[in-house]
């Protein structure tokens, strides 16, 4: 009896493995379908397969449901579908240096297991979604040079697991939100090259000093206290003591009158 039971288990765990593979060949069928493929780097994705997994581009783990899609400079183009957020096992979404267009869907907020989103260098635009800040796992959010606008969402700041936050070169407005402050292990905070205004929060210039923080970048804003600039390194005298242990805090060069 044991042994049949067994027997039924498995059987049951491999069919609902292959319905999950092919409900996720379906989502990136679709996506494949909204997109623009010149160079026919798609031409793998094939929806009689019997699973995704054996796509270029496209990587899998032992229970073949998809943990990587990776189309860095692909040459594709056209929107994000939102059905990418039922990839519930992904954790790699490199779409990086393509033609990428349309807004960021606010599904992807959904890909709980997510360590790296990389859209930069697409044409990207709209509002950078609030949902992304629901990915407890991630740690690499790069988003720069898109044409992304509104604010910098503060729910990002529930990243704790964050390492690199790059957002330079879009025309993103508003204040840098104190909850920045929350990333303890961030390393990198790029956000030059955008329109924010106010002034940087005393929460995120302590990343040098509680946190990991060995570079932040916030040249060409439009900042109390700055003008827009080149990027000169400047000495910041909240943090004077902290700053042999910084390899760069670049920041605005500072207004004269």
């Amino acid at each position: 009896m044991a042994a049949q039971f067994a027997m039924v288990a498995a059987v049951l765990s491999c069919l609902l493995a292959l319905a999950s593979c092919n409900t996720e060949g379906d989502i990136l069928y679709k996506q494949r379908l909204a997109w623009k493929d010149p160079d026919n780097v798609l031409e793998s994705w094939d929806p009689t397969l019997v699973n995704p997994c054996t796509w270029f581009h496209v990587t899998c783990n032992n229970d073949n449901t998809i943990i990587r899609v990776d189309l860095g400079n692909a040459g594709i183009s056209g929107p994000l579908i939102p059905d990418l957020g039922g990839l519930q096992n992904l954790q790699y979404l490199e779409l990086y240096d393509n033609s990428l267009n349309g807004t960021i869907p606010a599904t992807l907020g959904n890909l709980s297991k997510l360590i790296s989103l990389d859209l930069y260098e697409n044409q990207l635009t709209g509002e950078i979604p609030a949902t992304l800040g629901a990915i407890g796992t991630l740690r690499y959010l790069r988003l720069y040079e898109n044409n992304l606008t509104g604010v910098i969402p503060t729910s990002l700041g529930n990243l704790t697991s964050l390492q690199e936050l790059k957002l330079q070169k879009n025309a993103l407005s508003g204040s840098i939100p104190s909850s920045l402050g929350n990333l303890k292990t961030l390393f990198f905070l790029k956000l030059n090259e955008n329109m924010l205004s106010g002034t940087v929060p005393l929460e995120v210039l302590s990343l040098v000093i509680s946190g990991n923080l060995t570079e932040l970048n916030i040249a060409k804003n439009d900042l109390a206290g700055t003008v827009r600039s080149s990027g000169f390194r400047v000495i910041l005298t909240r943090i004077v003591t902290a700053i042999i242990t910084v390899s760069a805090i670049i920041q605005d060069k500072l207004k004269t009158t």
